[in-house]
This record gives structure tokens, C-alpha cells and sequence, in this order.
């Protein structure tokens, strides 16, 4: 566990929250002040994290590092308590990159500007607060903070369903972070020693059924954010009503979230209880796939179709969480990261056609390609990123996890070729429905949305916005090094740790669906102090 004695997360944090503050005194004259000051905190803070990590962030070591604790509020056990390893620092990197690429996607916005970029920033703040937290509480505080200015962008700076749309998120997300909250102040009491430190929180000796229950609690939270079917329904409505920069941050940042946070709270701190809700996950991942990837088909709203294939692409992380391998771990921090790329491309994307044809709905758009080259060409790239062609991060993420998960020695191999050939459907699918996509929207006639309108095409702000976007995904791609290598190994401690719970025969199959291994070992707190250090 490695110190710095800069506060370097603290600072990541409260940055970006203290530079809202001025906001409201900058002059308003077309925003044009306040998007350069907005932007210029954005690039700042990413430029710092990107410093942090590379001087101060050793990539072999297992535990975390530039840890920092302070008692916050202590009469109520609070502590200001960050550190980052293998499985935070990555996606704090993603959320860096696509929340400064958000900023400056919102160059056109001018409508309350000062409003809009104080929520961006607030939300910058919220985002990484979630990934280093290593208090319960401070966790679950950062949760709820991200939720306060995700629902006001979209309820002011929304379509015209706008209001639905917010308030179905901030019911939907609300309720579920309720089951945080009750599951945090359930394990704090537990065993008379007082903590919310989650690294505490890990080493208690748990009873089989308490934990099943806490892990139940986090999966409920959790599976609304992800989201999980049936929880999903409120996903499509937000993305087809935010604006381009927020569904970025949407798609891109916050629904990693979730996987983070089953990781996180299920694999390392409840062991035990993820053993037997393993095959549901894997069973969640496969109707997550190919409900959504059905569903799609059916959308002819252009941000809703992306939607549902974001709802699809989580699944397959369902499935490599519920590997008990490295490889299917790694798959789905691999798959995260690339889902965030990806999505948020495609979803800026889609923001500037939106831009120039005050449309979504792909029946009226076509033939834009003549018009719209460059938009074209790059809403293609990330298209064929996003149905995992071979040479682009999807590919790479899902090829993992379909390794990892069917080289698993902890299902039966009827259960492993039943969920592996189930998810390799969705994955037949989603060329199919986005290629349809590319057509209803590029080539063809003009659709009756663009009879009238003379169309430019992406100006090099937003070609530059996309193309960011893109060199990772093809890296990712070419040499999946770039991005395994910050995480593989924290993976390889975290596998060790999730199969300690399966039973000692290891030529047997280990975790059968219709049976889960009601004989496995239950970890204790020594065996779990002895796995984490």
C-alpha cells in the first residue's frame, strides 16, 4: 500500500468543485468566457490525474496506493478515506477523458451556461470520488452527489420529454442507492466493531446468510445503474432525452459505476455470497444480451437503439464477473473500459447529427453520407467497434470474457456451453441491428428531415472530439497491453481471493447452476486478512 505526501486524490476530487464555485461571477456574454474557464478546469484536471498516476502509481503492486485517511465527521464514523489500485485506477482515467471530451463537446451550449458547466464540474467531482472512495459512506455520499446534476442537465438542457425522462432516472437510481445506505449501516454494526472502511469491512466475519443478504442489497442498487433487466427501462428514456454530452457521460462513466461496484462490494468484500449468486449473474448477463439486442431492433429513435446496445454490452461484463477466472475478470474490466470508449463516441456522435437535423428518428433521416463524410466515417468506425470487429477494443473485451467464462472450472460444462452460445447470439445480433442503423441513417434517399436543410459537415472541434475517442479504441484493439496492463494485477489477486470460496477438487466441476455449491467453504476473517495484504 503505497503513500505520497501530496493529497493527489483529494485534490482530483475537490478540484474540479472548487472551481465551480467562481462560475457565477464569470461574464456571461454568450458563455464564451465560461466554456474556456470550464474547459480549461477540465483539461487541468485531467492533465494532473494523468501526472498522479504516472509518477506516483506503481502497476505491480496489488494493493492500494496514494492512500489517504482523515477523520470527517467521527461522531457518526465518517472518515475522508481515498486510495486507488487496479480496478479504480483505470476507470478514473476513462472518466477523466470522457468528461473533459463532454466539456468541450458542450461548446454549443448557451442556453443557462453558468448553470450547466457548474453541474458539469460538480459531477467531474462526484464521478471520481466514487472510484477512490474506500469508506462506505463516503462511497454511498459520492453515489448520491452524481445523481443531483445528472438529473438537472437533463431536466433543463433535455428534449422535449425531458422531465419524464429526469424524473424517471432520479427515481429509478435513487431507490436503488437506498439499498447502499442500508446495507452500509447493516455491515458497520455487524460484529460490535464500528467501521465503514471498506477494507474493515472485508475482513469481518460474516454469517453465510447475512452476507447473501448484504450481497442481495448491493445487486438491487447496483443492477438499476448498470442496469440490469428488468431495472433498465428508465436508461433508454435518459439517453434519448439528455444532451449529447451528458449521455456521454451516461454511457461512458456512470454505468461503469455499477461494475465497479459489484467488483468492488461483491467479489472482494462479500466472497462467500458471490459464490452463489454467480450463475444468476451469468444468467442475468445472457438476458441482458439478448433482450436488449431483440429490443433494439424495435427502436427507431436513433439514441435509444444505441441505448439498448449499451444495455446488451454490460451484460457480457454480468458474465465475466461471474467467471471465477482471471481471464473473465480482466475481460470485464477490459469490456468496461472499451464500452466506455465506444459509447461515448457513438453517443457524441449522434449528438451532431442531432445538431444539424433536429432529429432522431432514423425513419426520416437517410443518405447523409454525400453531405456528412467525416460524421459518416467516424460514426461508421465506432459502429464497428461497438459489434466487435477484430482490431478494436469490443473485440478484445468480448473475446476475453467468452475465454474466461467457458475455461471456468467452477459451472458444469453443460451451463458454461449453454451461456457462452447464448451470448455469442447477441453478438450475431448487434452487427445486424447496427449496420441497419448505418443504413437507415446514411445511405438511401434523404429522409423527410433533410428535404429543406443543407447540411456541414463535422467541424474539427468535433472531428477532434471523436478521434480521441477512436485512437484508444484502435490501441485498445491492436495491443490490448495498453489497457490490461493497469489492472492484470489486482485481476489475478482478485480471482485468487473470489476462488477461495470454491471447494478443494479441483477435477471436478465446481458450481453447478441447478445446484449451487451449498457445501463451499466459507472464508473467515483470518483467510480474507491473509488474501488482501
Amino acid at each position: 500500500m503505497l503513500s505520497t505526501q501530496f493529497p493527489w486524490l483529494t485534490a482530483l476530487i475537490l478540484f474540479p468543485l472548487i472551481a465551480a464555485l467562481p462560475i457565477p461571477l464569470l461574464p456571461n456574454k454568450y458563455g464564451k468566457t465560461v466554456r474556456f474557464y470550464a474547459l480549461g478546469v477540465g483539461f487541468i484536471e485531467f492533465a494532473t490525474m494523468l501526472y498522479a498516476f504516472w509518477k506516483h502509481y506503481d502497476l505491480q503492486a496489488t494493493g492500494f496506493q496514494l492512500v489517504e485517511s482523515y477523520p470527517w465527521l467521527p461522531q457518526i464514523g465518517l472518515n475522508w478515506s481515498v486510495g486507488v489500485d487496479g480496478i479504480s485506477m483505470p476507470l478514473v482515467i476513462l472518466s477523466g477523458l470522457i468528461t473533459t471530451l463532454a466539456l468541450l463537446a458542450s461548446w454549443k451550449i448557451n442556453d443557462k451556461p453558468r448553470l450547466f458547466y457548474v453541474l458539469m464540474l460538480v459531477l467531474y467531482s462526484a464521478q471520481i470520488g466514487v472510484f477512490v472512495a474506500q469508506d462506505l459512506l463516503l462511497f454511498f455520499f459520492m453515489w448520491e452527489l452524481e445523481l443531483v446534476p445528472v438529473y438537472l442537465l437533463i431536466s433543463n438542457w433535455g428534449g422535449e420529454k425531458r422531465l419524464y425522462a429526469a424524473t424517471k432516472f432520479i427515481l429509478y437510481t435513487a431507490a436503488g442507492s437506498i439499498f447502499i445506505l442500508v446495507a452500509a449501516l447493516a455491515m458497520a454494526f455487524y460484529g460490535g466493531d464500528f467501521t465503514f472502511d471498506i477494507q474493515a469491512l472485508g475482513l469481518k466475519d460474516y454469517s453465510l446468510t447475512f452476507e447473501l443478504a448484504m450481497y442481495a442489497a448491493f445487486l438491487l442498487a447496483f443492477g438499476v445503474k448498470l442496469p440490469i433487466f428488468p431495472f433498465h427501462t428508465w436508461l433508454p428514456d435518459a439517453h434519448s432525452e439528455a444532451p449529447a454530452p451528458v449521455s456521454m457521460i451516461l454511457a461512458g462513466v456512470l454505468l461503469k459505476m455499477a461494475g465497479y461496484g459489484l467488483i468492488r462490494m461483491g467479489i472482494e468484500m462479500l466472497p462467500n455470497a458471490h459464490a452463489y449468486f454467480a450463475p444468476a449473474l451469468a444468467v442475468l448477463g445472457v438476458v441482458n444480451i439478448i433482450y436488449a439486442s431483440l429490443t433494439a431492433f424495435a427502436q427507431t429513435n436513433l439514441k435509444r437503439r444505441m441505448a439498448y446496445s449499451s444495455i446488451a454490452h454490460m451484460g457480457f461484463v454480468l458474465i465475466g464477473l461471474a467467471s471465477f477466472t482471471t481471464l473473465g475478470i480482466s475481460g470485464a474490466m477490459l469490456q468496461m473500459v472499451s464500452h466506455g470508449l465506444i459509447a461515448a463516441a457513438l453517443f457524441f456522435l449522434a449528438g451532431v447529427t442531432y445538431d444539424r437535423t433536429h432529429t432522431l428518428m432514423m425513419d426520416k433521416l437517410g443518405g447523409m453520407a454525400k453531405q456528412m463524410p467525416t460524421v459518416f466515417a467516424l460514426f461508421t468506425a465506432g459502429s464497428m467497434a461497438s459489434l466487435a470487429l477484430p482490431g478494436m477494443s469490443g473485440f478484445v473485451g468480448e473475446l476475453t470474457i467468452f475465454l474466461g467464462f467457458s475455461s471456468s472450472d467452477a459451472y458444469s460444462v453443460p451451463f458454461r456451453a449453454v451461456v457462452v452460445l447464448l451470448a455469442a447470439v447477441g453478438v450475431i445480433l448487434s452487427p445486424i441491428y447496427l449496420l441497419s442503423m448505418l443504413r437507415s441513417v446514411f445511405y438511401g434517399n434523404e429522409g423527410s428531415a433533410l428535404a429543406k436543410l443543407s447540411l456541414t459537415d463535422a467541424n474539427p472541434r468535433e472531428a477532434f472530439i471523436a478521434v480521441c475517442l477512436l485512437i484508444p479504441i484502435i490501441g485498445i484493439g491492436i495491443y490490448p497491453k495498453l489497457a490490461t496492463q493497469t489492472f492484470d494485477t489486482t485481476t489475478v489477486a482478485l480471482t485468487s481471493h473470489a476462488r477461495m470460496v470454491l471447494p478443494a477438487i479441483a477435477h471436478k466441476p465446481m458450481l453447478d447452476f441447478q445446484s449451487p455449491m451449498m457445501s463451499a467453504p466459507v472464508i473467515g476473517a483470518e483467510t480474507k486478512a491473509a488474501l488482501l495484504d
